[in-house]
């Protein structure tokens, strides 16, 4: 958290690597910290929208997004180990729920898909892709994040992307593998889109984790992340 907030005061654009999902919890954190109105793309199978006392897992990667949102509830500086949100009498940042959007949901908890409709966050599970396709989706995403108002237009965009959105017959090398994901041609797309926006100002790639999958399938799994960060970066095919 420390170290993403003081790299983007001074102008400079973090890239961060995991690790499974919690390390977002830290990275979100010093977003919104240096750069409150930032939007955030949160590509991923999962919401990561639990909190405590909302997880049927228990599990803190499916957290990092309901820690911080706005409208649930707070307190979470007196957990053990998160002291750091709230450091020096300081309020944890928050996110505002308009701040954010889903690409790619698929495995989504039962409280999350609740808060989800409660808060009016915006989502585009794989159903809405099959649908709209997704040159569609990113345009509607981008479109939430960017084009809503003359004060959003400038607004920094963070991109948060779970390797487990793709589907495993192309990344099988992740930790909660989820059917029925992303295509590679999709998963390429929505870097691209999103590195032609203009706005990415931060960026993380997690749950890339060679140990799990064999030696062909973890080196298609890098290979991909690899492509999608260089995607990301603003290589494009012409």
């Amino acid at each position: 958290s420390d170290v993403v907030e003081d790299e983007l005061r001074s102008g400079r654009f973090p890239l961060i690597l995991g690790g499974d999902h919690s390390v977002a919890l830290g990275s979100l954190a010093g977003i919104l910290r240096a750069r409150p109105e930032t939007g955030v793309l949160w590509i991923d199978a999962h919401a990561d929208l639990n909190t405590p006392s909302m997880s049927e897992s228990g599990n803190m990667h499916g957290m990092p997004v309901g820690l911080l949102m706005d409208g649930l509830e707070d307190g979470h500086a007196s957990m053990p180990g998160l002291e750091w949100l709230a450091e020096e009498g300081s309020s944890p940042p928050r996110l505002s729920p308009d701040s954010i959007v889903y690409v790619g949901l698929r495995d989504v908890d039962r409280a999350e898909r609740s808060t989800i409709r409660k808060l009016g966050i915006k989502a585009f599970t794989m159903h809405d892709i099959d649908r709209y396709g997704i040159g569609s989706v990113m345009d509607m995403a981008l479109e939430h994040l960017l084009g809503g108002s003359a004060d959003s237009s400038n607004r920094p965009l963070h991109l948060s992307y779970d390797i487990d959105a793709i589907d495993p017959i192309h990344a099988p090398a992740t930790g909660t593998a989820v059917r029925g994901g992303l295509t590679y041609r999709e998963a390429h797309y929505i870097a691209e889109a999103t590195a032609r926006s203009g706005a990415l100002a931060s960026a993380e790639m997690v749950e890339l984790n060679p140990t799990l999958s064999d030696g062909e399938g973890s080196r298609e799994t890098v290979e991909l992340g690899l492509g999608v960060l260089t995607s990301l970066m603003g290589k494009s095919i012409i």
